[in-house]
């Protein structure tokens, strides 16, 4: 059976708790974070996540949970299946 992966990304402004609000709802759901990688570029907060996709049915209820989150704190936040982020960035 193969892995099937997503991708979450999240932009803003930096401020305290983005990681933990973010990692929180994945959490929340059964998500399982497998790389992570975040960054302060002035002050602008990035950060990509490969996250663990066991119920593909569960994502649109992540992403109403994410969506919550990127109000709440203004950030933009997307989530993609793997297979689609890949796609769209092959150069």
């Amino acid at each position: 059976m193969t892995q099937t992966r997503a991708v979450v990304s999240v932009v803003g402004k930096d401020q305290v708790g983005i990681i933990a609000k973010v990692t929180g709802v994945l959490a929340e759901h059964k998500f399982n974070v497998l790389d992570i990688n975040q960054t302060i570029l002035q002050d602008f907060f990035t950060m990509m996540m490969l996250i663990d996709v066991k119920d593909s049915n569960k994502i649109t209820e992540l992403e109403k949970d994410l969506n919550k989150v990127s109000e709440e704190l203004a950030l933009e936040i997307n989530i993609q299946r793997e297979e689609i982020f890949q796609a769209m960035h092959r150069i």
